[in-house]
């Protein structure tokens, strides 16, 4: 069994995810850390299902966005005093196994931020054209952020309590994945990848990003960098 220590602080951002969340706040839970669930204004019974868990519980009003979730989840973990958070999505493709090795390179103090590559772990279930735009994602990454990762647009992620604390997410929807990155560049933050598993199922894929909507991503994380 995985055993975290609680100051380790877990910030899970959820949208409508009534079907998932209780299964993955559950191995959370197991871990030891400490859990920062944020309802970003959801519709259907997540809410209800989140009261009945043992974490901190967080809710926007209405649904400002997954990036916006994470700045409320991580300022919250900072006032409580968190030494290390991490961020991971509700929607169950992540694998809390994943966790001691994400941490690793923090706790040895090589890096401030550790990022987690589905390309350098595996993934299952992935679809072809998923993989393009993601890997279309990491070249434009290369390109506009000068940052040299593998996986750009990866929620699981960890950093140093110094590190969230510089980290400035402006961006309230799914362009803040390209904007940490930049953040990390911008703050000369020492970073680190490391293999991480995703699985895919239909039910997540129907609720993801489709490829459509990453050409929309590009636009907003390109806006909000150029235009004042």
């Amino acid at each position: 069994m995985i055993q975290l220590t609680a100051d380790v602080w877990i910030i899970v951002p959820v949208f409508n995810e009534s079907r998932r969340i209780e299964n993955v706040i559950s191995q959370l839970v197991a871990t030891g850390a400490s859990i920062v669930a944020v309802d970003d204004g959801s519709r259907d019974e997540t809410h209800e299902i989140l009261l009945r868990q043992n974490v901190w519980l967080l809710r926007h009003a209405v649904n400002c966005g997954q990036g916006a979730a994470l700045q409320t989840g991580i300022r919250f973990a900072l006032e409580q005093g968190a030494r290390w958070i991490v961020t991971f999505d509700a929607d169950g493709q992540h694998d809390a196994a994943d966790l001691p090795r994400l941490l690793e390179p923090l706790r040895q103090g090589k890096a401030d931020v550790v990022l987690g590559s589905r390309f350098l772990g595996r993934t299952v279930n992935m679809p072809w054209h998923r993989g393009v735009i993601l890997r279309l994602a990491v070249l434009f990454t290369r390109c506009v952020s000068w940052i040299h990762v593998t996986d750009a647009h990866n929620g699981l992620r960890a950093m140093t309590r110094e590190a969230a604390g510089s980290i400035r997410v402006r961006q309230n929807r799914m362009a803040h994945a390209s904007e940490i990155l930049d953040e990390i560049r911008l703050h000369h933050l020492r970073y680190a990848e490391v293999p991480v598993t995703i699985r895919y199922s239909a039910d997540s894929l129907r609720k993801g990003q489709s490829s459509w909507n990453a050409l929309r991503i590009v636009s907003q994380f390109l806006l909000g960098r150029f235009v004042p």
